[in-house]
């Protein structure tokens, strides 16, 4: 009975240890997919930033034709 009790206290704490490391892994996973999506919503900006910028200089291309 004595040994009984440590073991079953170092199993508890062993399960609390699988799920902390879960958890984390977890967090780290979501962390991860975050970056990833900033980088593509950035990535999409630029796009869209280059793309207005090019319509500008073809507009004033085509003003300067007009005069």
């Amino acid at each position: 009975m004595r040994q009984l009790v440590p073991l079953l206290a170092a199993a508890a704490l062993s399960a609390c240890g699988l799920d902390t490391a879960s958890s984390a892994a977890t967090a780290a996973s979501l962390k991860k997919q975050e970056v990833e999506q900033g980088k593509k919503t950035m990535d999409q900006t630029q796009q869209k930033i280059g793309q207005a910028m090019e319509q500008v200089q073809q507009s004033q291309q085509s003003r300067e034709a007009e005069k």
